[in-house]
């Protein structure tokens, strides 16, 4: 990676220096109201002079690992700090660049080396400039005519992605999120197999089932609920000990849930799941949506990136025979916030007939070039933001090489963590990691030995929140805590970041200790 400063200094001084050029040709007369020359002069020096304060204080300072993750502040410390208040007239130059000062001081610092607490972290630099030029250009990816270049380059980003799942062809849009790419799916399994469900409603299909892992993604739920399924037609398949889903208890919940009357259609599998980690056994789920006639998802947000790591690709075997996935390149990849696709195998461009409207103020058919162009009627959406430019920058400076090598240094570095973690007094993993997530207890002092005490799960389960807690407030660093399926309040470490050192991975265990050994 680049280092920070040169980055800081390069970029403030071009942008510094285009300003002033810009601002050059204002004074200059290229601009005919005296009004509009004042407005864009001022406007860009704060631009300028804004754009300093930013490459200071959230990417130079983000980035410093003796800097803090957080400064916390209670909700009401916050709302006086920051002075929210929106009043009838506006504020000087100077107040301003403060205001920008301030909500950089006071927003937590994801791209710090000891964030921890969520499936993205860190800063890539290119990523980071296409996410810039997006802003700045502020175009909708909906037509050729008005976003010609994103047009072209979503497809080639796309067709590169399917390329790495094994799909020599296919469909797929960028969307917002990887809950709205599963929605996506779930919309178009449903006009796959019922196509009258888009013009007739509910009324003229059956009751639907959908399947899905007990450790799967809440966006499932929340899809089922909002397309008018219904949350009590998600059936939850049981997992192992390491959150896999059991391809046997599937098979059962598809027999239960035609016993109710209900007609399975979709079953979702999951590569990378939430707060463990854990791969599903696609060529087994495969077989079993292709015999009883379903669509098979993946929901790959989070794990699909191992797509790129000759040495990992094997958790993801048999992710060719799925009809769609999900993929976050936000997460490991590191593109930015945010960036996410539903990607396809279908060739019959289900995609656009499941979601068309033809609304002819836009998408109208006697345009001078190539209407296939338009791709805005695959979305549900009307203005959608440009998400592919980041990624594609990013591609174009390291490489799918460069990409694979970011996923299997994230693979190292957890190795590293839990060797570590495994030799040192106290802690205590949850499970044997498949992935970068790493799930631990930290048993203080006062509880080891007593595991076998009518209260021990009761104070296990109040550690991690005080210790949680304690690291926010004193910003050291940020990791994520949960119980899941009768397990008590752990720690989920996620372990990402190409920018992480072994001494930041050695300083996580020690500040847990010293923070939780009076508990």
């Amino acid at each position: 990676m680049c280092d920070t400063r040169l980055w800081t200094a390069a970029m403030s001084a071009n942008f510094s220096k285009a300003l002033g050029s810009s601002m050059s040709n204002g004074l200059n007369g290229h601009y005919q109201c005296a009004e509009t020359e004042l407005n864009s002069t001022e406007g860009e020096l704060f631009l300028s002079e804004a754009f300093k304060v930013i490459l200071e204080e959230a990417v130079h300072k983000a980035t410093d690992v003796k800097e803090k993750v957080c400064e916390w502040k209670d909700p009401d410390q916050l709302r006086d700090v920051l002075d929210l208040e929106l009043r009838d007239h506006g504020e000087t130059h100077q107040q301003l660049l403060q205001r920008v000062r301030d909500v950089a001081k006071h927003s937590v610092k994801t791209n710090h080396p000891r964030f921890f607490n969520q499936l993205f972290a860190g800063v890539d630099y290119h990523a980071l400039t296409g996410r810039l030029l997006t802003e700045t250009l502020n175009t909708s990816q909906y037509t050729y005519e008005v976003a010609p270049a994103f047009v072209l380059m979503e497809d080639v980003v796309l067709r590169k992605l399917r390329s790495l799942v094994g799909w020599a062809e296919g469909d797929g849009i960028f969307c917002p999120g990887g809950s709205m790419s599963n929605m996506y799916a779930m919309n178009v399994a449903r006009y796959w197999a019922f196509p009258q469900a888009k013009t007739q409603g509910l009324w003229s299909v059956p009751r639907l089932a959908v399947f899905t892992s007990q450790e799967s993604h809440y966006s499932m739920k929340k899809s089922a609920a909002f397309l008018g399924i219904g949350t009590e037609n998600v059936y939850h398949v049981k997992v192992d000990e390491s959150g896999r889903m059991i391809p046997e208890d599937l098979e059962a919940k598809i027999v239960h849930a035609k016993s109710q009357g209900a007609v399975p259609f979709f079953v979702n599998a999951t590569a990378g799941s939430t707060v463990q980690g854990a791969f599903d056994p696609l060529d087994r789920i495969a077989d079993i949506s292709e015999s009883n006639g379903m669509w098979m998802h993946v929901d790959a947000a989070w794990g699909g990136s191992v797509l790129f790591s000759k040495k990992h690709k094997h958790l993801v075997a048999g992710i060719e025979r799925a009809n769609s996935m999900t993929w976050n390149p936000h997460k490991m990849l590191m593109a930015g916030l945010q960036c996410s696709v539903i990607l396809m195998r279908d060739t019959t461009d289900l995609l656009m007939r499941c979601h068309c409207a033809n609304a002819t103020y836009l998408f109208q058919q006697d345009k001078f070039y190539d209407i296939s162009l338009d791709t805005g009627d695959k979305s549900i959406q009307c203005g959608r933001k440009v998400d592919c430019l980041k990624l594609w920058l990013m591609w174009k400076a390291v490489g799918s090489q460069g990409l694979a090598n970011r996923v299997d240094m994230a693979f190292a570095n957890t190795r590293y963590f839990v060797e570590k973690l495994k030799k040192r007094e106290g802690f205590q993993l949850v499970s044997e990691p498949q992935f970068v997530n790493v799930c631990f207890w930290y048993i203080p002092p006062s509880l080891r030995g007593k595991e076998n005490s009518a209260d021990y799960k009761d104070k296990l389960a109040k550690v991690a929140p005080i210790i949680k807690e304690r690291m926010v407030k004193q910003g050291s660093m940020m990791v994520g805590y949960q119980p899941l399926d009768g397990r008590v309040n752990f720690f989920r470490m996620v372990i990402l970041s190409p920018q992480l050192t072994q001494s930041d991975l050695d300083f996580c265990l020690d500040e847990i200790e010293r923070l939780g050994r009076d508990l």
